[in-house]
C-alpha cells in the first residue's frame, strides 16, 4: 500500500511541474498552467470541429469559395466591366 502511495505521489508531483511549465503566448495573451492548458485543449476541440464541419460540406465547398470571392471583388469594385 505504501509503495502505490509513493507512485500516486509521484505521479501528481509531475503532472504539477508539467502544470507549472506550461505557457501559452499568443500575441498579446499570455496564459501559464491551467489556463493555458485549456486555451490549448479549446484550439485543438475547435480545429476538429472545423476539420469536421469543411468534410461534411466538401462537395459544396467549391461553390462557397467562388461565390465569396466574386462577392469580394464587387466590393471592392476591381470586377472588370460587363461587355456593351
Amino acid at each position: 500500500m505504501k509503495k502505490r502511495g509513493r507512485i500516486l505521489k509521484a505521479i501528481f508531483r509531475g503532472i504539477a511541474r508539467v502544470q507549472e511549465s506550461f505557457e501559452i503566448h499568443i500575441g498579446p495573451i499570455h496564459a501559464r498552467g491551467v489556463p493555458a492548458i485549456l486555451v490549448g485543449v479549446t484550439g485543438i476541440v475547435a480545429a476538429s470541429g472545423v476539420a469536421a464541419m469543411l468534410a461534411r460540406s466538401a462537395e459544396r465547398l467549391p461553390e462557397t469559395l467562388r461565390e465569396a470571392r466574386e462577392l469580394s471583388e464587387s466590393l471592392r469594385g476591381t470586377r472588370p466591366p460587363l461587355n456593351p
